[in-house]
């Protein structure tokens, strides 16, 4: 699988405070069955990280992985706020491009209120050749309110990304619910962790397809569609629409 949105590089944000941590994560990440993770360090007002800092974390990270023997390649990326975009150059913004690739940006969106700019923030990304990824949107309460107000954004050109504790139950009953709404609705495209600490929104990306609960729409979310980003390529179709499964795993209790 393919993870591309984490907080693995140390010292940068609110993720991984030390290179243990980061370590910790990456040994869980290769248990958790992933092969490739991109390094998403939050780009806002109150961690404004550089590009610059950004690649010398990943190449530092790169190291520490190849001494210690940690099968997991490492991609760049960033985790962009939106009220930032106009503070960064096209340049700078190409350098975070999601999984090291210019074309695909990682948006962070809003867990409160409606970002009323973003229908023209997708708009101007795509005109530039950007795709923009929206980040976590099932864990904001104006989407939980109101999941159409996604469709645009998506016929747009964007794509959306749901956190693995959403689907698998760790952030509550109302993350849950609404990123499988958003399945349901073919308004989602894919699974990463926003793993920031290895005990705080932890990796669980094989416990989110196990609970999608549809092998053919989990390697969509966890593979297919990644790779693609990290490919540059276009996304390909999903398997179909996805239905809520009858049940959940683990200690989550059955929906229909």
């Amino acid at each position: 699988m393919i993870d591309l949105h984490s907080h693995i590089l140390p010292g940068l944000d609110d993720g991984a405070r030390s290179l243990g941590d980061a370590l910790g994560m990456a040994r869980t990440a290769v248990a958790d069955g992933i092969a490739t993770i991109a390094a998403t360090p939050h780009v806002r007002s109150d961690f404004p990280t550089s590009a610059s800092t950004m690649e010398r974390a990943v190449d530092g990270l790169r190291t520490a992985f190849a001494e210690e023997g940690i099968e997991l390649e490492l991609l760049r990326g960033g985790e962009i706020a939106l009220d930032r975009l106009d503070l960064i150059s096209a340049d700078e913004l190409a350098r975070f491009g999601l999984g090291g690739n210019p074309v695909y940006v990682l948006l962070e969106f809003p867990y409160e209120g409606w970002p009323v700019a973003l229908p023209s923030i997708v708009l101007g990304l795509r005109a530039r050749g950007v795709t923009p990824v929206i980040g976590h949107p099932e864990r904001s309460r104006a989407v939980q309110a109101d999941p159409e107000r996604l469709r645009p954004i998506v016929l747009s050109g964007a794509l959306c990304q749901l956190t693995t504790a959403s689907l698998d139950g760790r952030l509550g009953r109302r993350n849950r619910d609404a990123a499988f709404d958003l399945l349901e609705r073919g308004l989602a495209h894919l699974v990463a962790s926003d793993a920031h600490m290895p005990d705080i929104r932890g990796i669980g990306m094989s416990g989110a397809a196990d609970a999608v609960d549809d092998p053919a729409l989990a390697r969509w979310l966890t593979v297919t569609v990644p790779a693609a980003i990290v490919a540059g390529e276009p996304v390909p179709a999903g398997p179909g629409p996805a239905r809520r499964p009858s049940r959940l795993r683990g200690f989550l209790r059955s929906v229909t």
